[in-house]
């Protein structure tokens, strides 16, 4: 039977992750995919690897991630907060490196709603003067 060593919920935008750390030799999966082909992009695969260089544990753990909703910034956001919030779990130690590095927080930032009588959140009808 496969021990998850640490759980973690990671959001960003409109993305959630789950994020699952269990020994293993530092193998990324996304939804069933490595994290090659999940994000082909490098800038997001190295943005989900961060907390994981930062705490020296790249080849220590197997990470196991469930992500929806979003696109691939918002997927990739939510996976590196999630997984930050598993390797505290695993390890208080690596509390403080996270926490300065800033992967513990919850990037708040998210699309403004659309108001009524506008055509946008903040964007107006042409005003006509006559």
């Amino acid at each position: 039977m496969i021990k998850n060593l640490g759980i973690g919920t990671g959001r960003r935008k409109t993305a959630v992750a789950r994020v699952y750390v269990r020994d293993g030799s530092g193998k990324i999966v996304i939804n069933g995919k490595e994290l090659g082909n999940y994000f082909p992009q490098s800038e997001h695969s190295m943005m989900v690897r961060q907390p994981l260089v930062v705490t020296s544990n790249e080849n220590k753990f197997d990470v196991l991630i469930n992500v929806y909703g979003g696109g691939s910034n918002g997927q990739a956001g939510a996976c590196r907060h999630g997984l930050a919030r598993a390797l505290c779990q695993v390890d208080q130690g690596n509390y403080v490196s996270l926490r300065s590095n800033g992967f513990l927080t919850r990037d708040p930032r998210m699309v403004e709603r659309k108001k009524y009588g506008q055509r946008g959140a903040r964007r107006r009808f042409q005003f006509s003067k006559r």
